[in-house]
């Protein structure tokens, strides 16, 4: 979603205007670390172009970080389901990230609105997202911050993960992550919000969380700290099925489900691979 600017802050809302050869038509999303703008080279083409936070320009780690996500999505991006890449540098001192453009929303606000393309399309939506991650991890990267708003659905129903910017490379053995514990806890697996080692495994958990909230429109472990939503993860007594919620749910679909949310690593699919056959299966694919 935009980010609503104050009369409070100091800093100035973004405008559109040239940036090197580029020229930024419009604001299309604001986030903590960029902006994304629509904007168009001298032929007229369009593109989403990424551009860091000025205020983050001596930020070292942000700078890390926004440069990883770029040179993950150049190895990756050769997928329907992964959103396309361009080049990525800097102008005038500001890191960069040029992409395909596509006119879409996150699936975050489809469901919010009730929007009919997610509602006539949901079953090939939750398998093109789960191939889109199936691809990134083929190629070597676990997403780590997978959850609705980073999956854009163009309107013809197309799917397009983003935002890599704390992908990691798959480890052998599960491994912990260096620095602070970046993510969006309400889809973090339970070892991404203790500190532990992680794998792959937890981009399965969280396209387990991402896919009870789009049938139900509920998380399937509500909290408003991480502490809350561990607490819930790890104490299943109120924990409510997804077909309580939604009893027009395949009971296989929602057996897929359960296993991606299951709070031990290794209950959890090896592959989602493995996720991805029974997911079609579930839904007569």
């Amino acid at each position: 979603m935009l980010r609503l600017w104050k009369k409070t802050e100091a800093a100035e809302p973004p405008t559109p205007g040239p940036f090197g050869r580029f020229y930024l038509q419009e604001l299309i999303n604001s986030g903590g670390m960029a902006d994304i703008w629509l904007a168009t080279d001298a032929k007229h083409k369009s593109y989403a172009l990424r551009r860091m936070h000025e205020r983050l320009r001596f930020n070292l780690s942000a700078r890390r970080r926004f440069n990883r996500g770029a040179e993950i999505l150049a190895k990756i991006q050769d997928h329907a389901g992964i959103i396309g890449y361009v080049e990525h540098g800097k102008i005038e001192g500001q890191l960069y990230l040029l992409m395909e453009y596509v006119e879409a929303s996150n699936l975050k606000e489809l469901y919010s609105r009730h929007d009919p393309v997610l509602l006539e399309n949901v079953a090939q939506i939750l398998i093109d997202m789960a191939v889109g991650l199936e691809h990134m991890h083929e190629n070597g990267f676990m997403h780590l911050d997978f959850k609705p708003e980073n999956v854009l659905v163009t309107r013809n129903a197309g799917v397009r993960l983003v935002d890599f910017d704390l992908a990691q490379p798959i480890p052998e053995k599960p491994k912990k992550m260096p620095g602070k514990n970046p993510g969006t806890p309400a889809y973090m697996a339970p070892e991404q919000l203790l500190g532990e080692p992680v794998s792959h495994r937890a981009d399965i958990f969280a396209y387990g969380v991402a896919a009870y909230e789009l049938l139900t429109n509920q998380k399937p472990f509500p909290g408003e700290t991480p502490g809350e939503i561990l607490n819930k993860q790890v104490d299943r007594s109120n924990f409510v099925a997804p077909r309580q919620y939604n009893a027009d749910m395949p009971a296989n679909l929602e057996k897929v489900i359960l296993r991606c949310l299951e709070n031990e690593p290794d209950c959890r699919y090896p592959f989602i691979g493995v996720m991805v056959r029974e997911l079609k299966s579930a839904l007569y694919v």
